[in-house]
């Protein structure tokens, strides 16, 4: 399953280590790849993980979703 998250905030590759890291810790994803161009993450992920969980990853580094 894949899920892209419209992300607001990420400006450096600090930023993408950091979310990259946050949203790999879960159990069950699989991929992580992020545009900061496009200011988007694309989650690849078992259809046990919740949009919510991936969602709150994000936030607890400090970044919005938009």
């Amino acid at each position: 399953m894949k899920t892209v998250l419209k992300v607001d905030g990420m400006s450096c590759q600090h930023c993408v280590a950091a979310v990259t890291n946050a949203v790999s810790e879960l159990e069950g994803v699989k991929g992580v790849a992020i545009s900061l161009e496009e200011k988007t993450v694309a989650i690849e992920h078992d259809d046990g993980v919740r949009v919510d969980q991936l969602k709150a990853a994000i936030e607890d580094q400090g970044y919005d979703i938009i």
